[in-house]
């Protein structure tokens, strides 16, 4: 879910039997943007009888998180990798969600995957002892006892990242209705939640000192949230060594990628009644008597929201939306200086299999994507001075 959301809650205006008399629609909630957190809370909140229209600017929902097709080839964008998907119950707020709207997600399962790092290649695995033995091959017995002790360290602070559903965490008074019932098992891990809120980083640093264990932390910090161990909540950590390093730990991949999870969310929103319209472009967030009360679209079109307005854009794009004078100017200025995720390239590369054999391998697979690597590596090298060149090159 990744994105940071401002919530505001309206107020009931007086001015519905103006909208009796327009063809405004009217709604209890309205949801800006369709990327996976939008249309689950869009979800959920359908399926616990809400009105809810999700606006999305794209043709297409999903945000990040899509598939698309370019010459034949169906190309996965976003996520890649999940775990805690296709079992219940699950830690993944994810699968919970999926659980509360009552869909299901076929996933296939694996449990190792092959790496390519300076040091050499490797196969590594989920689970407890596997990634010891990696260690000693590149690193030897003092990296292996660093990762011995990290997962000591770490193994009260997965039970209290597990502790609680993330569906249960608010910030309002209603948080006493739904984190009550955890609170028995929360006060035992009190000490380890609150380092919990802190980034991943104050943990690593005070057990590994290891540079390749550590880059492979910010890796797999990076692949958790796009950023090294020092923007990662140790929270989220805390729910992947839960989920990984636990005996008979799976991985999965949702059976069409990403964009079988869109639509088995969009699936459940409408189910439940929810509407998305695509190509709905959200111009400003319309406010009244300090109330969000809707939105008005790029084409002038307004959608008035009984209970709330909910934006699932980032936090840069959702100020954009919101008046001038909405919302205090401090409060504005620290969400403009949210740090920025630094820039990645995606790369998309489609295969042709006719005439590869049936029964290739993952180290098969991994010889031709370092071959096409090493070409485009060349290639980008090359076109340093020249970078105009670079989309016009072919491999």
């Amino acid at each position: 879910m990744g994105q940071v959301q401002d919530i505001t809650y309206p107020s009931f205006p007086n001015c519905f039997n103006l909208l009796l008399q327009t063809d405004m629609q009217v709604t209890d909630v309205v949801v800006i943007g369709s990327g996976i957190g939008g249309l689950s809370c869009a979800a959920v909140l359908a399926r616990y009888g809400f009105d809810v229209i999700v606006c999305e600017s794209h043709s297409i929902a999903g945000g990040a998180a899509h598939a698309f097709e370019r010459n034949g080839f169906k190309f996965d964008s976003g996520p890649s990798l999940y775990s805690g998907l296709s079992y219940s119950p699950s830690a993944n707020p994810l699968r919970q969600v999926l659980d509360a709207i009552g869909s299901e997600l076929p996933c296939v399962t694996y449990d190792t995957w092959g790496c390519c790092v300076p040091e050499g290649d490797f196969d590594t695995s989920v689970g407890a002892k596997q990634f010891c033995e990696v260690l000693m091959k590149f690193r030897g017995h003092d990296a292996v006892a660093e990762w011995q002790e990290l997962q000591r360290v770490m193994e009260p602070f997965a039970s209290a990242a597990t502790s609680i559903p993330p569906a249960a965490l608010r910030f309002d008074f209603g948080a006493a209705r739904t984190v009550g019932p955890f609170i028995p098992s929360l006060t035992k891990h009190l000490a380890n939640i609150i380092k919990l809120t802190g980034p991943f980083s104050r943990i690593m640093d005070g057990v590994v000192k290891d540079p390749f264990t550590r880059n492979w932390l910010n890796l797999l910090c990076f692949l958790l949230s796009g950023l090294p161990a020092d923007g990662t909540s140790a929270a989220e950590v805390g729910f992947m060594f839960a989920d990984w390093y636990r005996p008979d730990a799976i991985l999965e991949y949702p059976i069409g990628g990403s964009g079988a999870l869109v639509d088995t969310l969009v699936q459940g929103l409408e189910r439940h009644g929810g509407k998305l319209i695509l190509g709905a472009h959200v111009e400003e967030v319309l406010v009244e008597g300090n109330r969000a009360v809707g939105v008005r679209l790029r084409d002038r079109q307004e959608i008035r929201a009984r209970r709330a307005v909910i934006s699932n854009a980032s936090v840069w794009d959702t100020l954009k939306l919101l008046p001038e004078n909405a919302i205090p100017k401090q409060y504005r200025a620290k969400r403009q200086a949210t740090p920025e995720c630094d820039s990645f390239m995606h790369l998309h590369l489609g295969i042709d299999a006719q005439g590869l054999q049936s029964n290739l391998t993952d180290q098969n697979l991994s010889v031709i994507f370092s071959i096409f690597l090493s070409k485009l590596h060349i290639l980008t090298k090359f076109n340093k001075q020249n970078p105009q060149l670079l989309t016009q090159k072919k491999l």
